[in-house]
């Protein structure tokens, strides 16, 4: 039987690219010039009935546009912003992500800046290799986790999953979210600005995209104050990250623990020589049980569409 025209917009994990290659006829799209790219959619573009990419891929409309017989497209991402859902929708054609999967290892990456970032981690280590430690003795205190207030906004699996970790280490939660859940023990607040004001540690858990773009503005970043810390794991484009770097350069913030930002990946040269910031580079993901787990799931779901089955995790 002929295979199946798959275009690989962004490529997944070796094991699970070699199940692909196997299984369809795949198109490197990702390997080609751009003069290449025009080419291989001109010549090809009919055949393809799926493509494979990820949200550092992403899927434009501009090229769904050419291709008249696509079927799916599967994204080993949660995040939906760099893919054109809307057009894909309005063809009729089922998008996939890659949820729950991640949900632990983000999770942990918020608790491990968190933790990095008030505990002072790295001042902590530049204390003992500048030998600050011999002269000077012990470094200055740092600042306690438990009987801290976390406020997360974005009360979703991964918000759930970082209010229990904060728990375990002490700490109250509280939420943001557009209405309240009955089914947690949280306080819930639905102005955001308020929340700010209330919490020590302000934690976005928000997808990308236009409704979330400048969420946490500056006036939410003003409202959490020079005693408060700010950790993102969620998306730079739901901050003002120049309000961000403002406030940290004028001491109106005591740190921020950031895995994600608004240009990457270009970081703000401020940033860098911080030494209340903890930077990670949007890797909270990125380790190889999870991204094997999400490649996997590209798979599976590609499978069951062409078995007529149910898709895994449609968006």
């Amino acid at each position: 039987m002929d295979k199946i025209d798959v275009m690989v917009v962004w490529p997944n994990r070796p094991e699970q690219m070699k199940i692909l290659e196997h299984t369809y006829r795949l198109h490197r799209y990702d390997q080609a010039s751009a003069a290449e790219k025009d080419v291989m959619v001109r010549e090809i573009g009919a055949r393809i009935r799926a493509v494979v990419t990820t949200h550092g891929g992403g899927f434009e409309q501009s090229l769904l546009d050419r291709l008249p017989n696509l079927e799916i497209v599967t994204s080993a991402s949660v995040g939906l912003d760099t893919l054109c859902v809307d057009g894909c929708k309005a063809r009729g054609i089922p998008v996939t992500n890659t949820p729950d999967v991640l949900t632990d290892d983000v999770a942990d990456m918020a608790m491990m800046l968190l933790l990095a970032t008030v505990r002072r981690l790295l001042p902590g280590v530049n204390w003992i290799s500048s030998g600050d430690w011999q002269s000077k003795g012990m470094m200055p205190l740092n600042t306690a986790i438990r009987g801290k207030k976390l406020g997360i906004v974005g009360l979703g699996r991964i918000g759930k999953a970082i209010a229990r970790r904060a728990e375990a280490f002490g700490m109250e939660v509280c939420y943001y979210g557009r209405k309240p859940q009955a089914d947690v023990p949280y306080r819930y607040f639905d102005d955001l600005c308020a929340l700010a004001e209330a919490v020590d540690i302000l934690a976005p858990a928000v997808p990308g995209g236009p409704e979330t773009e400048g969420l946490i503005s500056r006036d939410v970043l003003e409202a959490i104050g020079p005693q408060g810390y700010f950790i993102n794991i969620a998306r730079g484009s739901a901050v003002d990250e120049s309000a961000l770097v403002e406030l940290l350069q004028q001491g109106r913030l005591a740190g921020a623990g950031l895995d994600v930002f608004v240009n990457e990946p270009h970081v703000p040269a401020a940033l860098l020589s911080m030494s209340n910031v903890v930077l990670q580079p949007h890797c909270a993901s990125g380790t190889v049980e999870t991204r094997a787990a999400m490649a996997q799931l590209v798979v599976d779901n590609l499978a069951a569409h062409f078995a007529g089955k149910p898709l895994l995790t449609p968006v």
